[in-house]
């Protein structure tokens, strides 16, 4: 009796969460299987979905007065219980234990009235939701939301969207056609039958005026990528009417749903002939094979939206700058591969007949050694360290003055195209941390959030001092490991002390920065959640602004000290070696780099997803036919749940932001990071381009006509990387000393004798205690003088050592042209940004045209509107006037 009763009960539920809210008819939701992203009727569309967590339906829990809906339920459990009362008495049950469930009762209820409250508030502003709660998914429940025509009229007005009119209007080609027909083979297979030149005119959506908009295809009028912006800013709006939070992002953050998004239009490997845009985007943008053409821009904002659209195109376009930087680039550095032989200091420094003896680099654990042996570092350094480095630092700050403009011009260009020339983005869209205050009425000050921003800007600070110290602890690293390198009895060890420490050294700054770099990313959202935000926008700004100061401290802070805090008199711990620091500036900036890219950017982009995918392949049971049987049985909506959530372009932005600073700010000591740069963005578009395609959820559509702060962070890293290079150049380089020489103090006007001019004296007997090298006669021979790299006076003159008058004059020539470069650098970059005009003349006249045309097509329509009026009256003057059929809006 008992079993028979469960079962019906069973069966009653099952029924009732196949049973689609709202719907039209009936018997066509109870028909088959959907196909497609429909719902059970086959003609309705999927245009998003919610999902949460299904109660099992092992305890039958108790129910609060808010789900007057399942009384039948309630009835069922309490027959069942009088039934299970007969036959065996209640067992006891621990107060704890009991007290436990009852709060997770609660907790349930709550959430499930929320549900309620949402789904009904949805209902009523006019969407139609469908519930799917099968058993593909142990434990998950679908909430399928469509917007039916009247809906998405009425909020395409209300959102101002700008929708394509009937009329069209011709562009204005510059292009020659020769080079498009050359470039051709560049161009992604997209949309072949679009008109190049030719574009509709648009204006934003009204109901009344629904004849200019050609309405032929309904179907295909408001896209996919539109109709889920729509349905999700529904919510929103309600929520603004009632000045509460319970919308989707609050009920997310709840716990109330699980997950929201639209669904991606169809599988990238389908074998059917039909091209969604999906497959289209797969074949032609997120494949390696394609990785010489152009993006699909158009279609990526079509199916993405413009957010997303703007970040692709600024890849883009930064990858294409970066050619011309990446060529320039090699070309200094086979100039110094092709003059290294002909370099005098590094002839001289190779030399064997310049037996010249050098002082220890280190307290008691080195000795004394040969300049000689410092030959390879001195010709490694040439191809780094040589003239043309100026003139390619000169060039990358005009580099990115022209990256700039070029981007706006751009991005103009772009919002003529996507019809954003009159967007203004509306901040309404609150965040889900302020939601929490609305929710308990409590009223934010600025006195209120005072302590979060002293919190925030302490913390802040104190992260960016164990930055410091970690620098600090990798200084302790380098002095120990040479000292027990110089004291090793292997010989090995001892003659690559230089490479072994520099190298090390980098690794370990590298995984620093790797590990820290997660570490600032999670310490910078909690501090931006202690704020409270009021709006997403509000909220992204903050995180954004908050992020970058950690990382970018985090990642420049090795490399600022090795260009500018290295140098210092002979006795210094971690004195440079006689060709300079910018030899091991350029290692460690080419390890950070490279590692970053290699590591943090594509292996964890590319490991992590199919880590993932593993996991869940070991903990289920299927095999791999089994578990393709099984995917091919699950419908769209099902199949999407399985992706990751879409977390935002931030992260991305970041990484390309700090590579952007890599790139600029010290190109004077690594001319060819543009290339490796350009190398890893040819793979990153690709990477990107593939994960948002096939690995994560399809985003919310969002409306933007720039890419925001970004290019704030941007313009000021151009900035700061006009006055860092002319420190570098002045201060870590040889530059400055090697012209002070050649045209002050060369006998013949060459570089001949330099060496001998840079390396001070030093008489062995002048050591302090414990300081002298414990091994003196290493090379064979007593020393009495010892050189060091330094304008110092002499042992034997009357101020020894003492700061020397051509150290004065050196100094002085360094500041003097850390000014002149900065300044005629700077102009030159201003007079580059005040020659090229922000909109493009072709632009600027194409929206004067459509304004034109638009006004024209509105005259129009009111002459027509007044010839119909007076021939009614002329034909029938005692009938009222009506509008013609043709001008009635039709379902609206």
């Amino acid at each position: 009796m008992y079993s028979r009763t469960m079962n019906q009960f069973v069966n009653i539920c099952s029924s009732m969460s196949r049973t689609p809210l709202n719907s039209l008819k009936s018997d066509e939701a109870a028909s088959g299987p959907k196909q497609g992203p429909t719902f059970q009727d086959g003609q309705r569309r999927v245009d998003y979905v919610l999902t949460y967590h299904i109660q099992k339906p092992r305890s039958f829990r108790r129910k609060t007065s808010h789900f007057g809906d399942y009384r039948i339920l309630r009835s069922l459990r309490r027959s069942l219980s009088m039934m299970r009362g007969r036959d065996t008495p209640p067992p006891k049950e621990d107060p704890e234990v009991a007290a436990h469930k009852h709060r997770l009762d609660y907790h349930e209820d709550d959430k499930r009235f929320r549900q309620t409250e949402f789904e009904d508030n949805l209902r009523e502003m006019g969407l139609e939701l469908e519930k799917d709660e099968g058993n593909k998914i142990p434990g998950i429940g679908f909430l399928k939301i469509h917007a039916p025509w009247n809906v998405l009229c009425r909020e395409a007005e209300f959102m101002k969207l700008k929708m394509p009119t009937k009329k069209v209007c011709d562009v204005v080609e510059r292009i020659n056609l020769f080079i498009r027909k050359v470039t051709a083979p560049l161009h992604p297979k997209v949309e072949p039958n679009r008109a190049q030149n030719v574009k509709h005119l648009s204006h934003p959506f009204s109901r009344e005026k629904q004849h200019l908009f050609d309405l032929s295809d309904r179907e295909s009028f408001f896209d996919s990528k539109t109709r889920a912006s729509i349905v999700s800013t529904i919510d929103l709006k309600f929520d603004l009417l009632k000045m509460t939070i319970t919308g989707i992002t609050s009920l997310l953050g709840n716990g109330v749903y699980t997950a929201a998004y639209p669904l991606h239009d169809g599988d990238v490997d389908s074998m059917g002939p039909e091209a969604n845009d999906r497959k289209i985007l797969y074949e032609e943008w997120a494949s390696y094979s394609v990785f010489y053409k152009y993006q699909p821009i158009g279609l990526i904002r079509k199916y993405f939206g413009e957010k997303i659209g703007l970040y692709f195109a600024w890849l883009g376009v930064y990858t294409q700058m970066l050619i011309p930087a990446a060529i320039v680039g090699a070309i200094v550095f086979l100039y110094g591969c092709a003059t290294v032989d002909n370099d005098i200091p590094s002839m001289e420094i190779c030399d064997p007949r310049n037996n010249i003896t050098m002082c220890p680099l280190c307290d008691r654990a080195c000795s004394y050694w040969k300049l000689k042996t410092a030959c390879g570092t001195a010709r490694a350094s040439h191809l780094f360290d040589n003239p043309a480095t100026v003139f390619f630092s000169i060039f990358m700050a005009l580099w990115a003055a022209m990256f700039m403009e070029h981007w706006k011009r751009r991005q103009m260009r772009l919002n003529y195209i996507w019809d954003l020339t009159g967007f203004e983005e509306e901040e309404v869209s609150l965040c889900p941390c302020f939601g929490t205050c609305l929710d308990k009425k409590v009223k934010l000050t600025c006195t209120d959030r005072a302590p979060a921003y002293m919190t925030g800007l302490f913390t802040m600070l104190f992260m960016v001092g164990v930055t410091f110290a970690v620098v600090f602890g990798v200084i302790l690293y380098r002095i120990s490991i040479r000292a027990a390198l110089h004291m090793s009895s292997n010989p090995t060890a001892r003659t690559n002390i230089r490479a072994t420490v520099k190298g090390t050294a980098a690794v370990i700054n590298l995984v620093i920065i790797i590990i820290m770099d997660e570490v600032y990313g999670a310490l910078a959202r909690w501090l931006t959640l202690l704020e409270v935000p009021k709006t997403d926008k509000s909220f992204e700004e903050r995180l954004i602004i908050k992020t970058f100061v950690l990382k970018f401290a985090n990642a420049f802070s090795p490399i600022v000290y090795l260009a500018f805090f290295r140098d210092g008199d002979y006795l210094c711990y971690l004195r440079c070696a006689h060709a300079g620091c910018l030899m091991e500036l350029c290692i460690q900036l080419c390890i950070t780099m490279l590692g970053k890219q290699l590591i943090q950017n594509n292996l964890f982009e590319i490991g992590i997803p199919k880590i993932k995918k593993l996991i869940r392949r070991r903990k289920s049971d299927m095999d791999s036919q089994q578990q393709e049987d099984y995917n091919m049985t699950l419908q769209r909506h099902e199949k999407d749940h399985f992706l990751g959530p879409f977390v935002g372009l931030s992260p991305e932005y970041m990484e390309m932001i700090i590579q952007f600073g890599m790139v600029t700010l010290f190109v004077a000591s690594f001319p060819l990071a543009p290339l490796f740069a350009l190398l890893n963005n040819i793979i990153e578009i690709r990477l990107d381009a593939k994960k948002f395609v096939t690995e994560v959820r399809r985003p919310i559509a969002g409306s933007a006509k720039d890419i925001g702060i970004w290019y704030n962070l941007l313009r000021g890293l151009s900035k700061v990387a006009v006055i860092v290079n002319a420190f570098v150049i002045s201060f870590t380089s040889d530059f400055i000393p090697r012209l002070v020489y050649q045209y002050m103090y060369s006998p013949d006007g060459s570089m001949h004798g330099f060496v001998n001019h840079t390396l001070s004296y030093f008489n062995v007997s002048d050591f302090q205690p414990g300081t002298a090298p414990l091994q003196p006669m290493h090379l064979g021979y007593e020393v009495q003088i010892c050189r060091y790299k330094d304008y110092r006076e002499t042992p034997w003159s009357n101020t020894p050592y003492d700061l020397s008058k051509e150290f004065w004059a050196i100094l002085a020539c360094r500041l003097a042209f850390v000014v002149v470069f900065q300044n005629v650098v700077m102009l030159m970059s201003d007079f580059v940004d005040w020659l090229i005009p922000d909109i493009p003349k072709d632009i600027s006249l194409q929206i004067h045209k459509e304004k034109i045309l638009m006004v024209e097509l509105f005259m129009k329509e009111e002459e027509g509107k007044k010839l119909l009026r007076d021939s009614h009256a002329k034909q029938s003057p005692l009938q009222p006037r009506s509008r013609p059929a043709s001008h009635t809006p039709s379902n609206c």
